[in-house]
Formats: structure tokens, C-alpha cells, sequence
């Protein structure tokens, strides 16, 4: 059984580079009494949290079960997957139809995309449009939108992508305004929690309590399943 987490101090991240080697990197074990503890010194490696709060952000509960998070996949699965990501992150959309492919074939995972954008004002609009979009039931419609495309965006072109796909804009942004405070608090937790696991860019997996930070393929992400199930 995962505990409550412990008390840890984060180690703050640095935004990948999309010029970065985007590589996999190792896998990060999370200690199971203390959940998510890993920081950016290393695997293994803990120090304490100056706040009861902020090592609250650090529950399962919290990172899979966000109750402002939404949800894709199945949403009654028996593991769920949480992606950091940013919508320019071209890493981030270069892994996402295996991703999609993957669990789609599994049928029993929730994936939980937790937007993280640190790649400038249109990744922040694009999280904002989004998010607004799923008050009236189209966040998929959007995130796939965006997803679909490779690397940078301009605030233009992620207007012209998600009207193409038959979003409002002006509504999505006015209904991201009407519950900005709901919004923003998502969007802040998201990146406390990607800093307290000493994530350093896009895209970051959490699967079971396992971190692994980069790309990852059919046969990565079929062990980190296997593993969180075992």
C-alpha cells in the first residue's frame, strides 16, 4: 500500500530545451512509504519539505485524482497514468499517439494530462483555451487539436487550430475566465507537484510509483504498467 507522503524538499526545474537530447532517461523509484519523495538530486535522494501543505501536493490522490484534472482514457481503470506536458513541447506530440495507441489497446488506464506549460504566453493560452473548453464537453476536441501539431505555436495559430476543429474560442476563453481562480489553481498544483518530483522538462510520467522523465515507447511503457500492477 502507498502512503501519505513524507516530508521532502523540492529540487526546482529546469524547462527542457527543445533542442535537448530527447533521449529516455532512467526511471526514478518512488519509495513506497513516502510516495512521491524523488527529487532532481537523483533517484534516491530526500530531503524535507519546509511545509505540511506543499507535502500534502504529494499524495497520490493529489497527482492522480485531481478533482479539477480531466480525464481521459478509462476513467474507471484500474491504474492511472499522469503525463506533465506542454502543448508546444514537441516531444510531448511526437510521444502522444503511442501514448493514445497504447492505452487504448490496454482499455483499463486513466491517463491524466497535467498541463505544464513552461514553454512561454502560448502554451499558458493554449492550457487556459483548453481547459475552458472542457466546461462545455470539448477538451478532447481541443487537446487533440493542439497535440497534433509539431513544436511552437503563436497565440494565432492555436486559435485558427482550435477553431478548425470546431471550438468557440471567444466562448472557451470566457469560460476560462468565469472559473479563472478553479483554472490557475490546477495549473499552479501541476507545477508544484512537477517541481517536487524534480521533473526537468516535458514530458514527465508518473505510473504506478515509478517517475520517468522523456520519451516513452510501446514496450516502456508496457513494463511501467506491468510494474504499477504487479
Amino acid at each position: 500500500m502507498i502512503h501519505k507522503a513524507g516530508r521532502i524538499s523540492p529540487a526546482p526545474p529546469r524547462p527542457r530545451n527543445p533542442q535537448d537530447d530527447p533521449k529516455k532517461m532512467e526511471p526514478k523509484m518512488i519509495n513506497r512509504r513516502n510516495f512521491l519523495t524523488t527529487t532532481g538530486l537523483g533517484a534516491g535522494a530526500f530531503l524535507m519539505l519546509p511545509t505540511r501543505s506543499r507535502a500534502e501536493t504529494l499524495t497520490p490522490e493529489a497527482v492522480f485524482h485531481d478533482p479539477d484534472q480531466p480525464v481521459l482514457g478509462n476513467p474507471d481503470g484500474d491504474i492511472t497514468i499522469a503525463e506533465f506536458f506542454d502543448y508546444q513541447c514537441p516531444f510531448c506530440k511526437k510521444d502522444h499517439p503511442i501514448v493514445e495507441s497504447f492505452i487504448k489497446r490496454d482499455g483499463k488506464i486513466r491517463l491524466v494530462m497535467k498541463d505544464w506549460p513552461i514553454f512561454g504566453p502560448p502554451s499558458v493560452r493554449a492550457s487556459q483555451l483548453v481547459l475552458g473548453a472542457s466546461t462545455f464537453g470539448q477538451y478532447r476536441t481541443g487537446f487533440e487539436a493542439l497535440m497534433a501539431t509539431r513544436g511552437r505555436l503563436t497565440d494565432s495559430e492555436i486559435d485558427t487550430l482550435l477553431t478548425k476543429a470546431g471550438i468557440d474560442v471567444a466562448r472557451a476563453e470566457a469560460a476560462y475566465k468565469k472559473e479563472k481562480p478553479r483554472w490557475d489553481g490546477l495549473l499552479a498544483r501541476n507545477a508544484s507537484q512537477a517541481s517536487a518530483l524534480g521533473l526537468q522538462g516535458t514530458p514527465g510520467f508518473v505510473i504506478g510509483n515509478v517517475i520517468y522523465s522523456g520519451l516513452m515507447d510501446d514496450a516502456a511503457l508496457t513494463k511501467a504498467v506491468a510494474r504499477a500492477r504487479a
